[in-house]
């Protein structure tokens, strides 16, 4: 069987095209994800328990830089019912890889907090997250800080 150079031209376009499409794909995912990062940091922010909710998976194990794991219920309620406030959350350094209906994202993270009493406390750590592509959008599954 011959292969004219019409047809290899034509194979070559259309794994370009497909290659490319993927690419674009994962670009907008990642995007995406950038944005659900944000959108957290906003929510941790505001204290907002809907959107928080909305944020993360229902499978979410939350770990903090000392160890201590929280599910979905106890990270919203923490947050929500303001027995931890952030005054201020800074993320830097921040890289997303995507791989499927995955992602990884990794940052650094400054923040300011306090229990409400006027007193802050000042937390410079790294942080690992892995987000879930659902049909309503991703999703926070997993966290886990260390220190730096």
């Amino acid at each position: 069987m011959t292969i004219s150079r019409r047809q290899v031209s034509a194979l070559a376009f259309l794994a370009l095209g497909a290659t490319t499409a993927s690419a674009l794909a994962e670009t907008n995912d990642a995007a995406a994800v950038a944005e659900a990062v944000t959108a957290l940091r906003n929510a941790m922010l505001a204290a907002d328990k809907a959107k928080l909710e909305s944020l993360v998976s229902d499978q979410l194990s939350y770990g903090h830089s000392a160890g201590k794991l929280e599910n979905k219920k106890e990270f919203v309620e923490v947050i929500a019912t303001k027995k931890t406030v952030y005054k201020s959350i800074e993320l830097s350094n921040q890289t997303v890889a995507v791989a499927g209906n995955n992602a990884i994202v990794r940052h650094a993270w400054e923040s300011e907090s306090g229990t409400g009493d006027g007193k802050w406390n000042v937390s410079k750590i790294g942080v690992m997250q892995v987000w879930q592509k659902e049909p309503s959008g991703w999703k926070l599954l997993a966290r886990q800080a260390f220190k730096v």
